[in-house]
């Protein structure tokens, strides 16, 4: 079954097959679907017998260290790509999330493979669809359209990134296809168990002892429709916690009952924040990360803003509170 039977993956297919080394990477603070779709196309490749290998800019994400390969994903901000002829971003909704410097593209076919809404067709070759409900679902149907048959290897990296970007198939892009997929990915030795285990059953002290301290900064505003949470340097160091132990905060104030629109902030680099957003009853959360100069979708989105917490909160504030009045 393939999703997509319209998108136009040809060229993808021609520049893959005829390329003599094919680098993978993906967006910075590197997530499941991010991950899982490069660890599901590098395995497709190298069984066709194509040089592979991966380059991001962070480590690999505790929860993703069980995939098939990880182990292999390279790490580092000025690599030696003078072999490499095409390189394949996935997952990212702008070229600067991926973290290299703009001459490490150069001289390079360049193909981009993304479903978020706000992605600007920044490469060489573009495959977009936000219709999607994950970047490892286009690859799910990239592979067939490769001519290989689904391995274990990337049916399980599959399953991780679909997993985890649905937020366990509760979003409004899971449809019957995205299930019949998901049968296929499991018939091919993707296994529900692990991945569950994995990414939601072996979580850290600090990341319960972080929620703990997050959740004292919840906040309801706009009569109930809005909720907003925050972490800080401070409250990550006090814990033993890190960047990724925040992951998926923000869904526990999605599930309050009558919010619309939920807010979390987190330290980035330097001054800068990220701020998540999640959307619910019809709101576009899609719409209000772009005005920050960020992106995503209609009920998932984010975005990164500089100043103290207070400015970010302040020049948030304003963006949401427009939602409301209109």
């Amino acid at each position: 079954m393939i999703l997509f039977p319209k998108e136009q993956w040809q060229p993808v297919v021609v520049q893959l097959k005829c390329a003599k080394h094919v680098m993978l990477t993906t967006h910075c603070n590197s997530d499941a679907d991010g991950i899982g779709s490069e660890l599901a196309l590098f395995h497709a490749l190298q069984n066709m017998g194509i040089r592979v290998s991966m380059l991001n800019c962070d480590v690999v994400p505790r929860i993703c260290q069980y995939l098939p390969a990880a182990e292999s994903i390279q790490v580092g901000e000025n690599p030696d790509v003078s072999t490499v002829d095409t390189i394949v971003a996935l997952d990212a909704g702008a070229k600067s999330r991926l973290g290299f410097p703009d001459a490490l593209f150069e001289g390079k076919t360049f193909i981009n493979i993304d479903h978020h809404a706000s992605n600007p067709n920044y490469a060489d070759i573009n495959v977009v669809n936000a219709d999607y409900c994950a970047t490892g679902a286009m690859i799910f149907d990239l592979i067939q359209h490769l001519g290989q048959n689904l391995s274990k290897e990337s049916a399980t990296a599959i399953y991780a990134a679909v997993l985890t970007d649905t937020a366990s198939f509760q979003l409004d892009r899971v449809n019957a296809d995205v299930h019949r997929m998901t049968a296929e990915l499991i018939e091919a030795g993707a296994k529900p168990e692990e991945a569950a285990n994995a990414i939601y059953n072996s979580q850290p002290l600090a990341r319960l002892s972080l929620l703990t301290l997050a959740l004292q900064t919840l906040s309801i505003q706009h009569e109930g429709r809005s909720a907003w949470m925050h972490v800080t340097q401070d409250m990550q160091d006090e814990t033993g916690a890190n960047h990724e132990d925040s992951e998926g905060f923000i869904d526990v104030s999605r599930s309050i009952d009558g919010v619309e629109i939920v807010v979390f902030i987190r330290p980035e680099r330097g001054n800068r924040w990220k701020v998540s957003f999640r959307g619910k009853s019809g709101k576009d959360v899609g719409s209000v990360a772009a005005q920050l100069g960020g992106g995503g979708h209609k009920y998932a989105a984010g975005c990164a803003v500089s100043g103290s917490l207070e400015e970010v909160y302040a020049k948030v504030a304003k963006v949401v509170g427009d939602v409301f009045k209109a």
